[in-house]
């Protein structure tokens, strides 16, 4: 018996397979430190994607004529453009202009030899997505990924980013005899040091968490080893009777949603007469590698509904999600839907996916291999570090995030003002090995949640079993939630959804408070028994209104509810086992 339990250890030297989980534990080991080096990113997943176009490529001679043809007809139509340009004739550009494209807009490129240089380089980019685009044969995800590659190859030597090609930057250094270039200089290294002693970036000082942002008045009212529940102070002498309980994303500070006082989002809720509850997420460490997926549920969401039922007892809560915040309450009002948990009044998913199948980018090198690579990562810390997340979000727009940045900073030498979405931004969190691999593998992988095959619990959850009213939020530049990719809570639902799509960006887009300029959005509700429209033609119908989309919501969530007006619920139920304890924001936010 005892022999038989000995050799029942995977460790024990009398174990045949002892060797094989040693050695295995040593591969991972040496992908984990070669995933530091490149950032997490897969060198299987991208060497695969090139050898699978070069093969076709290879063995396609119709594609290469008609590569070779697409030269030729672009450089006589630069020789043509050249000609006109040089004698400041109006001549047609020699590819047509992508709308989005920002980079040579200004007028410094309107003039000879600038304009033909900008051609020259938008032709080569054209030629080269021709060359990896259209190939028959080739997978779709190695196409996109060949594209997306060849994007960020061709950013580096866009004239743009080189300072003696670019007008703009040799016309600022003549006229300032170079100055520019010595106040770039230093702050190149006021920042590089500031990264290797693990400071924040300059500036970030003037917002301090408590103080001047994330200062909305109340009380931590529940704390466990993963969330504080923080209860915010009543603005007005009566609320509204269903609290809403706000379940922010854990790959963020939960403050987002409460910057500065002139455009948070929890303050301007609370002066409108609304109880407001909010997670603030633990930052997870070594030590939380094994927290799962459903821990988050059940100790995040779940207590969270706990504690906020037994402070305002007999009312249903208004829950809102935001980004993955928004996912998991998917997943928890979908699960008591099956329950029968009667709970909830209303759900808000604000940049939130529930099917993930058009995930955008970020699911560009989401495969095996890449997923592998990542896990290991993972293992071996047992988390996934903020710096390793925070460069593949800026790779998705390269062009806006780093190279202009790097441009008007270190090369134009323009000093940036820190804003506190900006302070914000740079105060990260982490994500714990098990979670986020359940994570990526059961939702960006394989798309399990919306096509009916997550179980909580051991049984399959449907989102078709939220009867109650949807609010969901996309923003137009979404490169982390596509909007597109938001709009589909539509398909598995069966229940009234109401869409916004609102200007900006993932974060900028939903801290839109009245009185932001420049903002504008559009809304519309399909009942529960209005057919489907797909996202292209609701954007071609719904009505637009300019301003913030926020006084819609509010309006929203109070036609959800029962139209009382009671007097605030006290600070925490003492008697029920959630006694306030210290003043919001709380311990977590502050975790490094």
């Amino acid at each position: 018996m005892a022999d038989r339990k000995q050799s029942g250890n995977p460790t024990s030297p009398r174990n045949p397979f002892a060797a094989v989980f040693r050695h295995e534990n040593l591969d991972r080991t040496l992908r984990a430190n070669e995933a530091r080096l490149t950032q997490g990113v897969s060198p299987t997943a991208i060497s695969a994607a090139w050898f699978d176009w070069l093969g076709l490529l290879a063995r396609s001679p119709g594609k290469q004529i008609s590569l070779m043809q697409q030269a030729w007809l672009q450089a006589t139509r630069l020789g043509f453009f050249g000609w006109h340009a040089m004698r400041n004739e109006p001549a047609p550009p020699v590819v047509a202009h992508d709308p989005n494209d920002h980079r040579f807009r200004n007028g410094y490129w309107d003039r000879w030899p600038h304009n033909v240089l900008a051609e020259s380089f938008l032709a080569v980019e054209q030629w080269w997505t021709s060359a990896t685009c259209g190939m028959r044969g080739m997978q779709g995800q190695h196409e996109e990924q060949m594209r997306f590659l060849l994007q960020q190859w061709l950013d580096v030597f866009a004239p743009t980013n080189v300072p003696w090609l670019n007008p703009e930057i040799v016309e600022r250094t003549q006229a300032e005899a170079g100055h520019n270039l010595v106040r770039g200089a230093e702050q190149w290294l006021n920042d590089w040091e500031r990264l290797l002693s693990g400071e924040p970036p300059d500036g970030t000082h003037a917002f301090r968490v408590g103080d001047t942002i994330a200062c909305t008045p109340g009380r931590v009212v529940f704390r466990n080893d993963l969330i504080e529940l923080i209860q915010y102070a009543p603005a007005t002498e009566t609320v509204a009777a269903e609290p809403i309980l706000i379940v922010p994303a854990w790959i963020m500070k939960y403050y987002i949603l409460d910057l500065s006082p002139e455009n948070s989002l929890v303050k301007y809720l609370t002066e409108r007469g609304h109880t407001v509850f909010i997670i603030s997420w633990k930052n997870p460490g070594a030590e939380d590698r094994d927290t799962t997926l459903d821990d988050y549920r059940t100790q995040g969401v779940m207590a969270a509904l706990d504690a906020v039922g037994a402070i305002c007892p007999g009312r249903k809560v208004h829950a809102t999600g935001y980004c993955l915040g928004g996912t998991l309450l998917a997943i928890a009002a979908a699960t008591m839907g099956r329950d029968e948990d009667d709970r909830l009044a209303s759900v808000t998913l604000l940049a939130a996916q529930t099917d993930f199948a058009q995930a955008g980018e970020l699911m560009l090198f989401v495969d095996e291999a890449q997923l592998a690579y990542l896990e290991d990562l993972m293992w071996d810390q047992g988390y996934l570090d903020t710096q390793q997340m925070a460069g593949a979000f800026q790779i998705l727009r390269s062009n806006d995030l780093i190279w202009s940045r790097i441009i008007r900073q270190y090369v134009l030498g323009e000093h940036e003002p820190m804003t506190d979405l900006m302070a914000w931004n740079s105060d990260q969190t982490r994500m714990p090995y098990a979670m986020h691999s359940q994570y990526l593998r059961a939702l960006f992988l394989e798309n399990r949640l919306s096509t009916g095959r997550y179980a909580v619990e051991g049984h399959i959850i449907a989102l078709r079993d939220i009867r109650l009213p949807i609010f969901a939020v996309g923003t137009e530049k979404d490169h982390i939630a596509p909007w597109r990719s938001v709009y589909k809570v539509n398909l598995p639902t069966d229940t009234d959804v109401t869409f916004v799509l609102t200007s900006g960006g993932h974060n900028a887009g939903i801290v839109s408070e009245p009185g932001h300029p420049r903002r504008h959005f559009q809304m519309l509700t399909r009942r529960r028994n209005d057919r489907y429209v797909d996202p292209d033609t609701w954007a071609a119908m719904a009505p637009h209104f300019d301003g913030s989309w926020w006084p819609e919501w509010e309006a929203w969530l109070s036609s959800q509810g029962s139209a009382e007006r009671t007097a605030p619920p006290a600070m925490g139920a003492p008697d029920k086992g959630y006694p306030p304890l210290e003043a919001a924001p709380g311990t977590y936010v502050h975790m490094r």
